[in-house]
């Protein structure tokens, strides 16, 4: 349960957003980024009413003129943004997103619909213009979830606190948690037009349990790794990049510097990014942030190449011990107004003798996946990856008697990062591949409603990703409900099983179930 010390700092968490927003002034709702919250389009029913009373007033109309039952017919006859290249295959909202996901840039061609009722009621008070001319704009969320498990867990992490473990990211079995509290400060450049250099940036934080999750070693690590299992809330700064946009380089360049989502997956870290309230094991356990320069080059309607630079995945550069110059590169093909869609990428490929070495995170990942509009309403996406690490510590080491081999591996497992059962025990170190695969089947009720059907198969070979050495299946039905376009409803059931060794509830069991759900609540 929520204690009373959580709860306040919710409520401070909100309300220092309301205030500081409060405080500076206005903006136009230009549009969403592929990787940004689901978008409230322009003309969705938020109050764009102006100067009407005092910035709460403001705000609280917002928010009652969205959650009106006219506000959908409201948004379907406004008129649709413009836009270069196919129309968006999939709708978001409800979706979380409309063109494919494709991290590490902007969707360019695509117009930035963006706009929450925090900007909103800043938009309509006295210094609205200020806003719009700036084109920033300050908005976020507050996700809470809960889960039913048939795993047990306990009052502290010994006692097996995080029992539903590799369940992400509701791994606190039977609890209500404060999963990620986040705000972004942002703008993004104008990619629909083509005469023009245009710039961004995205500095974002998140509060909360899902810190354990998206923690890069070097950016306040040491809440997790510093004294392990580390601390159960904590906070990020997610992402934290510049954007440039040149539209004379191919149909449009943008060129991202910093640390940002890494490149492919269905899913993303950030709550409203996602089908589910769950993540697939697939997505848990690959890379989530990188730290450096990716160029993203639109050729046509069905080509686009992204290549860049980074010192390796979930770390910072200056993390001297797990840095090295690491290439990605990844090639998008759309094909039928981009109602299909290959995804191929090569995530993390270390450049130097120690390519593939073991460090913290320093996988080495190559991806392929395909998105699929079947009909006005139903879509598929399917996702497959192969990662590895080489000369990983080997946890099963046991030399046998008389091998002069030391008692004791002198290879030992970081901090945070899993060793290998290896199936040599006498040996000090060995090569640690993984793969998997997983398929969403999703159905659209509407402007506000959704179905999730999730499939995945996951082989840890050696355990260096879970702990465990086993082979597991995950399936997955949710449903996702929105009110208006500022609340979500995320209910799921959901069963995972191991096939060759007990991985839930500390090694106990081999299946488990939960019911879980969020509530995303946007400002």
């Amino acid at each position: 349960m929520i204690s009373a010390k959580t709860f306040c700092s919710l409520t401070l968490l909100c309300s220092v957003a309301l205030f500081s927003s409060a405080a500076c002034g206005q903006s136009a709702s230009e549009g969403s980024p592929s990787n940004a919250p689901a978008a409230n389009p322009a003309g969705s029913g938020l109050n764009t009413r102006p100067d009407q009373g005092s910035f709460f007033r403001r705000l609280f109309r917002t928010y009652g003129d969205d959650w009106k039952p006219l506000a959908a017919v409201a948004a379907a006859a406004a008129p649709a943004p413009a836009f270069r290249g196919d129309p968006a295959p999939v709708s978001g909202p409800p979706f979380p997103f409309s063109t494919w996901p494709i991290g590490g840039t902007v969707s360019i061609g695509q117009p930035w619909t963006q706009a929450g009722p925090l900007m909103t009621a800043l938009w309509t008070g006295p210094h609205g213009d200020f806003w719009k001319k700036s084109k920033i704009q300050i908005y976020g969320w507050l996700d809470v979830g809960a889960n039913y498990s048939t795993s047990k867990g306990g009052v502290n992490p010994a006692a097996g606190k995080y029992d539903n473990f590799p369940t992400a990211y509701d791994e606190v079995p039977n609890a209500i948690e404060p999963d990620q509290e986040v705000l972004y400060i942002e703008r993004e450049p104008d990619t629909v037009q083509t005469d023009h250099f245009d710039w961004g940036f995205r500095l974002s934080g998140l509060w909360g349990l899902d810190y354990r999750f998206t923690t890069a070693k070097g950016y306040f690590s040491q809440q997790l790794l510093g004294h392990p299992p580390g601390k159960e809330y904590g906070f990020d700064p997610v992402m934290m990049y510049l954007d440039m946009y040149f539209p004379h380089i191919g149909e449009g360049t943008d060129v991202r510097i910093g640390r940002y989502i890494s490149l492919p997956d269905i899913e993303a870290q950030l709550a409203p990014n996602n089908y589910t309230y769950s993540h697939s094991l697939l997505y848990t356990f690959d890379c989530y942030t990188q730290t450096g320069i990716n160029a993203t080059t639109r050729w046509n309607s069905h080509w686009t190449t992204q290549v860049g630079l980074s010192p390796g995945c979930e770390t910072a550069p200056w993390n001297l011990t797990d840095s090295r110059l690491t290439l990605n590169w990844c090639v998008q093909y759309s094909w039928q107004t981009s109602k299909d869609t290959l995804y191929l990428c090569d995530n993390e490929t270390n450049l130097g003798k120690d390519s593939g070495q073991y460090g913290y995170n320093n996988l080495q990942a190559y991806y392929l996946t395909w998105y699929h509009v079947i009909d006005k309403n139903w879509h598929t996406d399917t996702e497959t990856w192969y990662q590895w690490m080489k000369k990983v510590p080997n946890v099963a080491y046991n030399p046998p008697p008389g091998s002069n081999l030391p008692p004791v591996d002198p290879l030992q497992p970081e901090t945070g990062s899993n060793g290998a059962f290896c199936s040599n025990p006498a040996a000090f170190s060995c090569y640690a591949p993984e793969w998997a695969i997983v398929n969403y089947i999703e159905r659209q009720f509407g402007a506000h409603n959704y179905i999730t059907i999730r499939n995945e198969y996951f082989d840890d070979i050696v355990g260096q990703r879970t702990g465990t050495k086993t082979r597991y299946t995950e399936h997955l039905f949710g449903w996702g409900h929105w009110i208006g376009t500022t609340v979500l409803f995320r209910p799921e059931v959901r069963y995972e099983h191991s096939y060759d060794a007990a991985a839930y509830q500390n090694g106990t069991k081999k299946s488990q179930l939960t019911a879980a759900g969020d509530i995303i609540f946007f400002f």
